[in-house]
């Protein structure tokens, strides 16, 4: 008998370990070059918006956006700025589960990296620009914490940012009458503020939200410069183009060229991550647990309302977009309960922890996560069971990291400017 189970373990160690030999092995099909190559980033410039404002891609806004980017200034303490949460070393991520500025997130904070091409922002899609989005954190209790009146009057007030504006927007309104535009400079749900803010008349509101979104902006036009770079996947598939070999040159590992294999195949995963940043810019349950001692998140459909009615969105006032139909033709069924946005997976290198609340600390955490594809707490998952071998979870991952590269920006631009 013993003799018997050895012989067995043997033969089946020889067919796991062929089996293992002919994925890694076989030749790339038509069908599966067709779908690799429509990962690859040479399509990414397809994807980008066509500027915002005449000046957005321009030096001038672009210097401005990153100046308020880093600038502390732009806070309810003075102690914080887009970058304590978007830190450039941490590919504009902070490698925290949930951020952490004045308070703590119920979310975690998603790269900037080639956030320009997306449609929609924050985990549940809230936002349907990047200028709109990056003017939230600024009034958020537990980000910035202050006002948009605050950051109207400290425009106004520096003399580098009251030029650069006037250049890009004309004259800044004179903010110094405190009858008119009272100075309060508690974070924004305080009782204070709002009750300050009812008794600006209509028309000197509409002269505070043209600035406040015209910061949004500059900021957007600095973020639109921060564009993935092309990574050894990319690489790897420039010499499938290039007719070397069906396989492949040694680019990729033979486990890394098996993940690929995986991802475009058994693991189903382009059916969400798609396209050159690896995204469908949709929304989707995937049975991720919430944080604990939280509810579960709602995602999707607690931001429809609050979308909707924003006006900062691509219907709104101050929107210079010539169409909107992310917005008409958006999803707002029962499939949105628990849904969060698809993120990219490029740039994934130090980004961990993943997912909508940094639920998983590794992407193979994440891996495995999807090849067991739990019953969700609320909504339903849209995920089925994978049925992975043991190399097979490891081989994936090898892949995603393969997806990583350096922002394709000068470094100048990723830090504070000097004085």
């Amino acid at each position: 008998m013993k003799r018997w189970l050895l012989l067995s373990a043997g033969v089946g160690t020889l067919l796991l370990g062929f089996l293992y030999w002919q994925q890694v092995h076989a030749p790339w099909r038509d069908g599966e070059l067709a779908l690799i190559r429509s990962l690859q980033l040479d399509n990414f410039e397809s994807l980008m918006a066509e500027p915002l404002f005449a000046a957005e891609d321009q030096p001038t806004a672009r210097t401005m956006g990153r100046n308020i980017f880093f600038d502390k200034r732009f806070s309810a303490n003075g102690q914080i700025s887009c970058a304590t949460c978007h830190q450039p070393q941490l590919r504009f991520t902070d490698g925290k589960a949930r951020s952490q500025a004045l308070g703590t997130s119920k979310r975690n904070a998603p790269s900037l990296i080639g956030a320009a091409a997306s449609p929609w922002y924050y985990w549940d899609g809230r936002k349907d620009s990047l200028w709109s989005q990056a003017l939230s954190p600024l009034e958020d209790p537990a980000e910035h914490g202050s006002n948009r009146l605050h950051y109207a009057r400290l425009l106004a007030s520096d003399q580098n940012y009251r030029s650069q504006y006037l250049d890009l927007f004309g004259p800044l309104p004179d903010f110094d009458d405190q009858t008119r535009f009272p100075l309060v400079s508690d974070a924004v749900n305080q009782p204070a503020w709002h009750s300050a803010w009812s008794k600006v008349s209509n028309t000197d509101q509409r002269l505070v939200n043209t600035v406040f979104s015209n910061l949004g902006k500059v900021v957007a036009a600095y973020e639109r410069m921060l564009l993935p770079g092309p990574s050894r996947f990319d690489h790897y598939v420039a010499t499938l183009d290039h007719g070397e070999s069906t396989s492949g040159s040694a680019e990729l590992s033979p486990l890394e060229r098996l993940g690929l294999r995986i991802f475009i195949g058994k693991g189903n995963c382009t059916q969400c991550h798609n396209g050159p940043l690896l995204t469908n810019n949709s929304f989707h349950n995937i049975g991720n647990l919430p944080s604990p001692g939280t509810t579960p998140d709602l995602g999707r459909r607690s931001a429809l309302q609050t979308l909707l009615t924003d006006s900062f969105n691509c219907t709104g006032p101050f929107s210079q977009a010539e169409s909107c139909d992310e917005l008409t033709f958006m999803q707002t069924g029962k499939e949105t309960i628990g849904a969060m946005r698809t993120p990219s997976l490029r740039n994934l290198g130090g980004t961990a922890p993943y997912g909508h609340a940094g639920q998983h600390a590794s992407l193979l955490s994440v891996v495995n996560h999807y090849d067991e594809a739990p019953e969700a707490l609320i909504g339903h998952n849209e995920a089925k069971p994978l049925n992975l071998w043991f190399w097979e979870h490891r081989a994936l991952t090898a892949f995603l990291q393969t997806l990583d590269a350096p922002p394709a920006i000068d470094s100048r631009w990723l830090s504070a400017p000097t004085e």
